[in-house]
């Protein structure tokens, strides 16, 4: 199957976006039409259009669809037989043929401990699908992303570097910029260039995010069922505090757990991000099976 064609990388984009969804998570009981929509967000609809349907590989009308209720739960369809085939067949499996390839490596339990203490994590800002984001890098992978919104990028700096307090930052954006390029960018994604991944937590953290990388694009599960599958099924409030210290956003998709009755829950870098990405992967979906833009 031929590769989609790259999505463009554009923050100016993601700021229309993100002000797009807002509003039809506000009003779309209401059902807003796309005139109505673009009045509402301060610029004219046919750029919203173009904006919007080149950024998520959906028209506004689609994205709306691709985030409703019913579409959660047809994302939550079987999530326990999805985790257990992903185990059976690992992450080089046939139902991650088109998602990000990672390989990964947990540091060791000493680190961890000194919190972080002897390791250098070198970071830099990039401009990506969701915002800015913010990359730290060890010398044998990637450590950490976040999202920051405008303004906010030394919060998000202070909130990732007080997991490791111990490990000595460098801002170093060319370190860093071809883990962004080949994160955002899906004509990067390749089995014969796996992303390096390096985990910085608890034993019990890691395995929780060892298992949020084993759903499949387009797909979703629940807390209970990483509980089930990390061999301590009582542990779902506990599995929901991993997921949300998850300190490697998207690329450790903790998107795609979803409440056991389809509804959002939380997500450590906003909501709205949130639904940003279900609907960008939703559209990627499409035109990796063929679909194009709906």
């Amino acid at each position: 199957m031929r590769m989609a064609e790259p999505v463009a990388l554009d923050g100016g984009d993601y700021a229309l976006v993100r002000a797009t969804i807002r509003v039809i998570s506000e009003s779309w009981r209401e059902q807003p039409d796309l005139d109505a929509i673009a009045n509402a967000v301060g610029t004219d609809p046919n750029h919203l259009h173009r904006v919007f349907t080149r950024w998520a590989g959906l028209t506004p009308k689609a994205f709306v669809q691709a985030l409703t209720l019913d579409q959660a739960r047809r994302m939550l369809d079987d999530s326990a037989s999805i985790l257990d085939t992903a185990y059976e067949v690992g992450l080089s499996g046939p139902g991650r043929l088109h998602d990000l390839f990672v390989t990964h490596e947990a540091m060791s339990p000493g680190a961890y401990k000194a919190r972080g203490g002897g390791v250098t994590i070198a970071y830099g800002y990039h401009a990506s699908p969701f915002g800015t984001a913010l990359l730290m890098a060890t010398e044998r992978g990637l450590a950490g992303l976040a999202f920051a919104d405008p303004g906010e990028e030394a919060k998000a700096f202070t909130d990732m570097a007080e997991r490791w307090p111990a490990a000595a930052f460098v801002q170093d954006p060319a370190v860093t910029a071809p883990f962004a390029r080949q994160i955002f960018d899906p004509g990067h994604w390749s089995h014969d260039r796996p992303l390096r991944l390096v985990f910085i937590g608890s034993d019990f953290e890691v395995r929780v995010w060892e298992t949020l990388l084993r759903i499949p694009l387009g797909k979703a599960t629940t807390y209970s069922d990483i509980a089930r599958h990390i061999g301590n099924p009582k542990a779902a409030r506990a599995v929901g505090s991993a997921v949300g210290r998850n300190p490697i956003s998207f690329v450790v998709p903790c998107h795609r757990v979803l409440g056991r009755q389809g509804d959002l829950c939380g997500y450590h870098w906003g909501i709205t991000r949130k639904k940003a990405i279900l609907g960008w992967e939703t559209g990627l979906v499409n035109r990796l099976s063929g679909f194009g833009d709906v």
